[in-house]
């Protein structure tokens, strides 16, 4: 029988070394140089700083050396300062419960020592007293204010030096990774370790506008930010472009309370590398608020696009959990629930804001939605229930005959519209007359009055700023998406009967799926009905998309019943469906409008939410302000 091999002996239960614990402890806390600055910078933060200097040699590998003129730290307190898990920011679980720095462990210069050399020079304040509130850098506690400054290696068995320092503390940390060159050979370039770091700087800078920052690699200045406001500091790390095409939020509900800007969707990314998203002046990449925020960009955004805005959620302390990672990155909310519809319902408003909130007055005083939901249009023909002269009806002649209507209206009252187009037109053999600017009204809406089409495909319009684009397919396509959502959510989408029903040719799965799903398609606004094994007719469509091709309707609406069942075009899917339906009934690009049609689509858009942008996140108009028609005419030079 062959022996079998004797069992090694099992090392018995030891107490670690204070090093090797310490550099277990670094391997959570420090993965790279950019999370050194960041703990370092979160310590001269709580220590009141007003001004921090970085100064960064080869990528942060070789050299970060902070400085700030915080509180500092007195020199009894120094070498407490490096010991692990000593701090000044908490005393006791309440205090835990209610975090307000942004450090607390105190166990961040220990483990930084444990992987680097590190010296700790400081300076304490005459007026810092017992507490100066800078953490693992500013662990004072110590009496009163002293004289002179100190320096302090973070070596076993080193004691504290006279230095040369005018305020606050001074933390360098040298050859990062020397007694641990393992780990040393996972860092990737100095110049992709420096981009790391400088991204931990912009992201610590847009939280504390107040706060001056300077960062400088091997010996050259490359970031420079002054005290400021967030706006200011906002467009400093975000760039002007960020600022321009986003909108401010600033809601309260209670103790909750969100700050900051929302970038329009025509801002979006490919990557989601423009989102900054803080709790309490704390960077975070939490997966309940990145959702909230997906979810209120989800009737804007192209699936493979990303939203970026920079938001600051301030809640109380003692209803969030900042201890639950490392690195302090992730939180967990007390009432997760009402954090996350706080969020998304602030950034959804802010985002579905009509361009006109409120109706605009019509000459006999009756609201713009009322004239747009019935009251009698202006219309270039003249007929039935218009308001239009003999001679206005002469006028509108000469231009090509509309096709079919969008379904719009333009409100019936409108002199001062007509007296613009009038003066715009030149008399009949007559010379060419000047078109005037628009009626000074108070009252001129967002988007002005139409001028004229361009190529089939644009609407030029002339508000009080100057000249307005507008692509005519993509902003009826979010109009009728707008109204399908409504209608279908109040149960109320109307539909029109086709006069002659649309025969098509279909396959048998298809006149099997129109007869399985006969109940959903009539809440969808369908009726269709097999007219052989092979062929099916549609009698009835949603009025709102009664334009569009009925048969091309019908087979997109029975592809999607196939392929995702009826629970999923219902529910998870009901905005996709709704969105494919929007497109297909909206204008097409060729189609030539009237002056009334233009008019009336403007307004529209002025009283839909998103309008903006299309179901896709494409602008469906731009500005070009007359200062910028004279820069590029060159006038005034």
């Amino acid at each position: 029988m062959p022996a079998t091999a004797a069992t090694p002996p099992r090392p018995p239960i030891q107490l670690l070394p204070d090093l090797l614990i310490s550099q277990i402890a670094a391997g959570e806390v420090v993965d790279r140089p950019a999370s050194v600055l960041k703990e370092l910078l979160e310590n001269a933060l709580d220590a009141g700083s007003s001004t921090i200097q970085i100064q960064l040699e080869e990528g942060g590998v070789k050299l970060i050396r902070v400085s700030d003129d915080g509180a500092g730290i007195a020199r009894e307190q120094l070498a407490l300062a490096l010991t692990r898990h000593a701090t000044s920011k908490i005393a006791s679980l309440d205090d835990l419960e209610r975090v307000g720095t942004l450090g607390f462990r105190g166990e961040a210069l220990a483990s930084i020592a444990g992987v680097a050399r590190l010296t700790l020079t400081s300076r304490q304040r005459a007026d810092s007293g017992h507490r100066a509130a800078g953490g693992e850098t500013s662990e004072s506690g110590g009496s009163g204010g002293t004289a002179h400054a100190w320096r302090l290696a973070g070596e076993p068995g080193a004691s504290p030096e006279p230095a040369a320092l005018l305020a606050g503390s001074v933390v360098e940390m040298r050859d990062l990774y020397y007694n641990t060159p393992a780990r040393r050979k996972f860092l990737k370039s100095d110049s992709t370790e420096f981009a790391h770091c400088a991204e931990a700087v912009k992201r610590i800078a847009l939280a504390h506008p107040e706060v001056a920052f300077t960062l400088a690699h091997n010996d050259r200045v490359s970031l420079h930010l002054a005290r400021s406001d967030a706006q200011r500091r906002a467009g400093a790390i975000l760039g002007d472009g960020f600022l321009a095409e986003s909108r401010p939020l600033e809601v309260s509900a209670g103790p909750l309370r969100i700050s900051g800007y929302c970038a329009l969707p025509a801002y979006s990314r490919a990557r989601a590398d423009g989102q900054y998203c803080y709790v309490n002046g704390r960077f975070v990449r939490d997966k309940l608020l990145a959702h909230a925020l997906r979810a209120a960009y989800q009737d804007l955004l192209h699936g493979s696009r990303y939203p970026a805005y920079c938001l600051f959620l301030e809640i109380d302390p003692a209803t969030v959990d900042v201890n639950v990672h490392p690195q302090k990155t992730e939180v967990r909310f007390r009432d997760s629930r009402a954090v996350h519809q706080f969020v998304f319902h602030a950034v959804q408003r802010l985002l579905s804001t009509p361009l006109a909130t409120a109706p605009a007055p019509t000459a006999d005083g009756t609201g713009l939605a009322q004239a747009l939901n019935g009251s009698p249009a202006y219309w270039p023909d003249g007929g039935a229930g218009s308001s239009t002269t003999s001679a206005d009806a002469a006028a509108f002649a000469a231009r090509v005959p509309y096709q079919c209507s969008l379904g719009v209206g333009e409100p019936s009252s409108s002199g001062a519209y007509l007296a613009f187009i009038d003066a715009a037109r030149a008399p009949a053999g007559g010379p060419p007359a000047t078109l005037p600017s628009p009626p000074a009204d108070p009252d001129l809406p967002p988007l002005g009055y139409a001028l004229a089409q361009l190529h089939g495909v644009y609407i030029l319009a002339q508000n009080s700023q100057g000249l307005v684009v507008v692509d005519m397919h993509a902003a009826h396509e979010r109009i009728l998406y707008e109204k399908l959502k409504g209608a279908l959510d109040e149960q109320q989408l109307a539909t029109q009967a086709l006069l002659i029903p649309a025969v098509f040719s279909a396959e048998a799965i298809d006149v099997a799926a129109a007869e399985e799903y006969a109940e959903t398609l009539q809440k969808l606004g369908f009726e269709l009905a097999p007219m052989g094994p092979r062929q099916l007719a549609v009698r009835r469509v949603p009025a709102l998309l009664q334009a569009a091709d009925p048969a091309a309707l019908a087979r997109a609406v029975l592809g999607e019943l196939r392929e995702h069942g009826v629970s999923q075009v219902l529910t998870a899917r009901r905005n996709d469906f709704l969105a494919s339906m929007a497109c297909q009934g909206a204008v097409r690009a060729r189609r030539l409008l009237s002056v009334a049609e233009m008019n009336a689509l403007l307004r529209q858009m002025e009283e839909t939410e998103r309008a903006d942008h299309c179901n896709h996140g494409r602008p469906t108009w731009t500005q070009l302000t007359m200062a910028e028609l004279d820069r590029h005419f060159l006038r005034g030079r």
